[in-house]
């Protein structure tokens, strides 16, 4: 996630890198949305409650989302691009604008398509998280280049990617699988927490590394 040198006749920026912000931006936020996904009870404080609407959970993610997730992301990607780092600010960008998208669909469409159709409005979910999932793979083919922690990271969301599809899909064709109370779901919340971590992880080795001027973390 760091930025190229400056070029010898250029100017250097006084913008400190963003990657520490939008690392952490995506990984609380990812790292609720995981917890969001946990079976009753452990979910229900989440969202994740028998009985309720899909609409209506979340309800602690979306701040996050959209405040941290979402515009943090959005300006540290601003940031990385107005730096010359292609790789960062594509993705900040990105993921800045996915967890607002999220958001947005969830609280202003979302019940609208609930109550005109039912059930199998969780097919646009899976399809949303199929799209996702392919955008996701963009940068997963170029993290190596980036270290391995950025590489678990982008495989870890690829993953994760996979179970939504596979969990709204199920759901939407009336399988009890993904119920809020199904066991199924420690695999789906778990993956997706375990992938915040990871973004945590590399977020909070790169600014002690920084702080330090030394590799106290490795990244």
């Amino acid at each position: 996630m760091e930025e190229p040198p400056p070029k010898p006749d250029g100017k250097s920026e006084w913008w400190a890198s963003p990657a520490v912000v939008g690392l952490m931006g995506f990984g609380t936020t990812t790292m609720l949305a995981g917890l969001a996904n946990l079976p009753s009870p452990y979910g229900a404080g989440f969202g994740n409650v028998v009985g309720a609407s899909p609409v209506a959970g979340n309800w602690t993610l979306f701040g996050t989302a959209i405040a941290f997730g979402g515009i943090a992301q959005l300006l540290a990607g601003f940031i990385a691009l107005r730096k010359g780092n292609l790789f960062a600010g594509s993705a900040f960008v990105g993921y800045g604008s996915f967890w607002l998208a999220f958001t947005l669909m969830l609280t202003s469409f979302a019940p609208v398509a609930v109550a005109t159709a039912g059930v199998p409005w969780l097919y646009g979910l899976a399809g949303f998280s199929f799209i996702w999932m392919m955008f996701t793979f963009t940068f997963l083919i170029n993290a190596p280049k980036h270290g391995w922690g950025l590489l678990m990271v982008f495989l870890f969301l690829f993953i994760a990617f996979i179970l939504l599809v596979v969990k709204f899909w199920s759901l939407a064709s009336g399988s009890t699988t993904f119920d809020p109370s199904g066991s199924a779901n420690w695999a789906v919340g778990g993956e997706i927490i375990f992938d915040g971590l990871i973004a945590w992880y590399v977020a909070t080795a790169t600014l002690t590394n920084s702080n330090y001027g030394r590799k106290v973390l490795p990244i």
